[in-house]
């Protein structure tokens, strides 16, 4: 892998753990801000139906917004490899200060626009450019955080540090689902249509001048300071396709799972309870909350065991334990819809999504050297996000109401996993060091 931060770099210890703890701080917060704004706006998809696209048919009204969300994801892919290639040609702390900006201005578009009773066609077209400017931001968002955490990591932590990435978008999903059980049990349904849910978007769009400033004051990692020079010469996105196939494909197959678990079991879940299960808004929240908190403080115990004890272990039993729980947990939800059983549904799939991920960072990062690291995470990673969790949202409601079965969501996650528990098997512990 990279090379890490070291004596070597010119700095005394406790400079280097000011910088690393200030390198987490900055992550954690900017990242979990960033997650906050993408991903909001699942949480009040059924809202957004009824104010931005309005068919007359609520389910058509639906689908138009998740696809909505979906669109988003395109521009992942596109903002993956531009802002991928700029983190690893001019630098990690340039491209975290830019991606930041640019998804508090997609989050402001979205907050701010007008819906389709007063503005018409406009409405919608506003909020699918808020979107797609939102996934390009959001595309270069993981692959440069995880190059800055874990060049900042010792060798032996690399794990533990890349794990509160993970963590920061579990407090996000807690923060969203905060915000969202707030306003739908503090407001009548009149208020919360009519500027209620704006709420969230509006906070959201504080991450701009707050994460800029703190990620402009960040250092720039030593590992990538070592290969600068080398890297205003190199193509990144090249040298990723043309030298790392095998390594973007593994890390390709295990978002897979990651993608659809975040979309799946936490994001869509406020909507599968009140379209599916015909529970209150507030209940799905409130259950949302419960699963952010467990990925939030579970993602970096497993980090830290991950560095002592293997990736490949946790990443292929959490795998496996989530295609075995799939459909009777799913089935127990609709079985015995209400609040309890959401809780217990989100307590467990929080456990095993922060089992699979708190470790998955790590693994990745030791599959591409620094030159590349930033531009071959943020192309496997997006392509799979984009494939498989940004319309997954569409295409489970489209499934539940092709098919009658409110089990859809648990076979697109069963699928995933036996997917993704196949490219576990390309990790290897431990994972040979390069620059």
């Amino acid at each position: 892998m990279q090379g890490t931060l070291s004596a070597a770099a010119g700095l005394p210890a406790d400079s280097l753990a000011r910088q690393r703890r200030r390198a987490i701080i900055a992550t954690v917060l900017g990242n979990g801000l960033e997650w906050f704004d993408f991903t909001v706006y699942s949480f009040f998809a059924v809202i957004i139906a009824k104010l931005f696209f309005p068919t007359g048919n609520e389910l058509t009204s639906l689908l138009l917004t998740v696809a909505t969300f979906g669109v988003g994801f395109f521009m992942r892919p596109v903002g993956g490899m531009v802002l991928g290639v700029y983190a690893d040609k001019v630098g990690r702390k340039a491209a975290l200060s830019l991606t930041i900006l640019l998804m508090a201005a997609g989050t402001a578009l979205i907050g701010l626009a007008p819906t389709y009773d007063r503005i018409g066609v406009w409405a919608p077209a506003l909020i699918v450019i808020a979107r797609l400017l939102q996934g390009f931001s959001a595309g270069g968002e993981m692959g440069t955080a995880t190059a800055f955490l874990t060049e900042y990591a010792p060798a032996n932590q690399r794990a533990f540090y890349s794990s509160w990435i993970q963590s920061s978008i579990g407090f996000a999903v807690l923060l969203g689902a905060a915000v969202g059980t707030f306003v739908t049990s503090h407001l009548s349904a009149e208020a919360l249509h009519s500027w209620g849910w704006r709420m969230p978007f509006l906070i959201g769009i504080l991450i701009g001048p707050i994460g800029y400033f703190i990620r402009s004051r960040m250092d720039e990692t030593p590992a990538f300071a070592a290969v600068a020079q080398e890297a205003k010469n190199d193509s990144p996105l090249a040298d990723v396709f043309r030298r790392f196939p095998r390594q973007t494909f593994a890390s390709f197959s295990m978002v897979i799972l990651w993608t659809v678990c975040t979309y799946v079991l936490l994001f869509y879940m406020p909507t599968y309870s009140v379209r599916t299960l015909h529970l209150p808004q507030s209940t799905g929240f409130s259950a949302g909350m419960f699963g952010g908190l467990m990925i939030m403080c579970f993602s970096p115990l497993v980090g830290k065991l991950a560095d002592r004890f293997g990736r490949r272990r946790f990443l292929s039993g959490a795998a496996a334990l989530i295609l075995l729980l799939a459909w009777p947990m799913f089935a127990y939800i609709n079985s015995a819809p209400g609040l309890t059983s959401l809780l217990v549904f989100q307590g467990v799939f929080g456990l095993l999504i922060a089992g699979y991920t708190g470790p998955i960072l790590a693994a990745f990062s030791e599959l591409f050297p620094t030159r590349v690291l930033s531009t071959g995470l943020s192309v496997a990673y997006n392509f799979a996000v984009t494939i498989f969790g940004g319309f997954a949202p569409f295409f489970i409601t489209w499934l539940i109401a092709s098919t009658g079965s409110n089990m859809a969501p648990a076979i697109y996650v069963m699928i995933a996993a036996a997917i993704s528990f196949v490219g576990t098997l390309f990790v290897r512990d431990p994972a040979p060091h390069r620059v």
